[in-house]
């Protein structure tokens, strides 16, 4: 088992924890179409939480439940930052979760 697993799922919980708290989590999905989007996170199709909700987090969980090969990069963070630059103090919990996100990622299996 690849050794960042135990922390990886911290950070997610973490990262869904900083959602909810903000009032960014929605109990309604976005629509197929929308889900279906060949951009980079959906900027096309959906909010940039509604990806961090129906798109990364799901993702994120399927692979360490099936153990699948974990990514060795990721930049999600320069991608918060961008998003919520006008709110940036507001967001600061959700953007510093993302960037240990990526941290971790990018450590040693």
């Amino acid at each position: 088992m690849d050794a960042r697993v135990p922390a990886i799922a911290e950070q997610l919980l973490l990262i869904e924890r900083e959602l909810r708290l903000q009032g960014w989590w929605s109990e309604t999905p976005p629509s197929e179409q929308a889900l279906a989007s060949q951009q980079p996170f959906c900027v096309d199709s959906m909010a940039f939480e509604q990806w961090l909700q129906w798109v990364f987090l799901p993702r994120m969980k399927q692979m360490l439940e099936t153990e699948a090969q974990l990514p060795s990069v990721s930049g999600i963070r320069p991608m918060a930052e961008q998003v919520y630059s006008a709110r940036a103090e507001q967001a600061a919990e959700l953007i510093r979760a993302l960037g240990e996100f990526d941290r971790l990622i990018g450590g040693a299996a």
